[in-house]
């Protein structure tokens, strides 16, 4: 809830409009998920919204730390839909990476997340509750999120437009501090551009060929390459934002010097910076390799030799699976319930 909506629960009880900041701030910025813990209220105000209202949907499955000091949560509602979240220190900032769906229903072959099927979209509540279980754990504030977690953010515009502006108003991140990842779904695209948020929006593209895009990506059957990177200079022009492209480096398939010059092509004169991601091993019936070191160098160069801003993913957190496509390797999706396993279960 934002304060106006907590001050409308709150209803006719004395000092609504005061008491709405005192509890969003409790909640957005302080990160309290205990409402007898707001020591600025009434004891009887925190019995009364202790007995109406969740301070923190989340319940915490597994939490890992990783010896880079990354951070996994597996969160659920008391249910078995879990969906994970990961905190990211660095040493100029903290970040969080969160989810936007229940699993992933676009089936990416690389990716972890799209294994384990698809159940349903998180709330807006949800999806803030994720960055508040993750700021309760760090002593220092995080001021970037990425939504890059499990799902595909866009098939989940309504709750996605509504966290990123508690993110903004209720929390107080800069928008520019947010980052939507999609797979290019085009109309969505379009109707995020028009909602005129100064956020990042980067784009999975992965290769420039569509023959290529199309044994990774299913998305690209529907928005083939031109089409959908058509609709990320649109963005830019709407909103005045430079994009991000993903690119995953997958040994003998999208690292072949054929595609730097073709990537390098492709976004000609579009202002964005490519960002490479050397594949992160997850078990897919494909047998997909990550690159070596100088393959990757060698794909680098070569867009940087033709002029294109590039940058190279951080790995972090590979010895928990929260790397990037690693995520939601304990999503059993629902067919895995069918069969009576629990996620819940699953030992990290």
């Amino acid at each position: 809830m934002t304060r106006e909506e907590i001050a409308t629960a709150l209803g006719d009880r004395p000092n609504a409009k005061l008491r709405s900041k005192q509890i969003a701030g409790h909640l957005y910025q302080r990160a309290i998920l205990d409402f007898q813990e707001m020591r600025d209220l009434p004891q009887e105000l925190r019995d009364d919204l202790d007995a109406h209202f969740l301070p923190e949907p989340l319940q915490v499955a597994t939490h890992r730390k990783s010896t880079d000091g990354v951070e996994k949560l597996l969160v659920h509602n008391g249910d078995n839909q879990v969906y994970e979240c990961v905190l990211l220190p660095y040493d100029d900032r903290v970040s969080c990476c969160i989810s936007s769906q229940v699993g992933c229903p676009m089936g990416c072959k690389f990716c972890a997340t799209g294994l384990g099927g698809f159940d349903r979209n998180l709330t807006a509540g949800e999806i803030v509750g994720q960055y508040l279980l993750l700021q309760s754990l760090s002593e220092r504030r995080i001021s970037h999120v990425v939504f890059m977690g499990m799902g595909e953010p866009l098939l989940n515009l309504k709750n996605l437009l509504k966290a990123l502006t508690l993110l903004h108003d209720e929390v107080g991140l800069s928008y520019r501090h947010l980052t939507v990842s999609t797979v290019g779904i085009v109309p969505q695209i379009y109707e995020l551009a028009e909602a005129q948020l100064p956020i990042h929006l980067a784009l999975s593209l992965h290769s420039p060929l569509d023959e290529v895009r199309n044994r990774l990506m299913p998305v690209n059957h529907k928005w083939p390459v031109k089409e959908v990177m058509q609709a990320m200079r649109d963005y830019f022009k709407a909103t005045g934002r430079k994009i991000t492209i993903e690119y995953l480096l997958i040994k003998g398939l999208t690292d072949t010097p054929e595609q730097a010059i073709a990537l390098a092509e492709l976004v000609k004169g579009v202002p964005c910076v490519v960002n490479l991601i050397p594949f992160n091993w997850v078990d897919t019936e494909q047998g997909f390799a990550r690159p070596e070191r100088e393959r990757v160098r060698s794909f680098r160069g070569a867009l940087d030799n033709r002029g294109v801003n590039t940058t190279e993913r951080v790995e972090r957190g590979h010895d928990i699976a929260a790397a990037c496509g690693q995520l939601a390797g304990q999503h059993l999706g629902k067919f895995g319930r069918r069969a009576g396993v629990s996620p819940l279960t699953v030992q990290p």
